[in-house]
């Protein structure tokens, strides 16, 4: 099937709506060769399923919805891609040195072990075993206020501790 002998509408009718998508084109992009793809986009696809158009429908309002529909799509795409150089991609795929985090857990560590015995096994119950406060109160057999004010205290000996390095 050659193009003059497509379904729906033809070559004039597309060319008498170019100006009405490049000025609709402009609420979508700033940009004169972004319009200029969109339009050109949006008319490629319109002869590639001029078959779905349905004749005696208005061809304009249907070229539009192929055109938000284009921007739609190409933006969604936009935001998951990386966009940059050389230099932002290695910046982007650096990482920091593991050892620091390695050298700041066993100085948490030997903080921890530094601690009273009540404040450690507060500790250890709610943030390593991940206890609530109510049943470490009930395993420590103290209430459930002193729990908390043994973690809070633990906190600020290892804020001190870990500060102070």
């Amino acid at each position: 099937m050659s193009i003059d002998d497509r379904p729906g509408f033809t070559d004039a009718e597309l060319l008498e709506n170019m100006p009405a998508l490049r000025s609709f084109a402009k609420r979508f992009n700033s940009s004169t060769s972004d319009i200029d793809d969109l339009v050109q986009e949006t008319l490629a696809k319109a002869i590639a399923h001029s078959g779905n158009y349905q004749h005696g429908t208005q061809l304009r309002s249907w070229l539009f919805t192929i055109m938000r529909n284009t921007f739609c799509s190409k933006f969604k795409i936009s935001k998951r891609e990386q966009v940059g150089g050389i230099k932002d991609s290695a910046a982007w795929a650096s990482s920091p040195p593991s050892q620091i985090w390695e050298l700041r857990g066993r100085e948490l560590e030997v903080a921890i072990s530094t601690l009273p015995t009540n404040y450690r096994t507060a500790v250890m119950l709610i943030f390593v075993e991940g206890v609530s406060y109510e049943a470490a109160a009930n395993q420590c057999g103290v209430p459930i206020g002193t729990i908390k004010s043994r973690v809070n205290r633990a906190r600020h000996h290892l804020t001190k501790a870990l500060d102070s390095e």
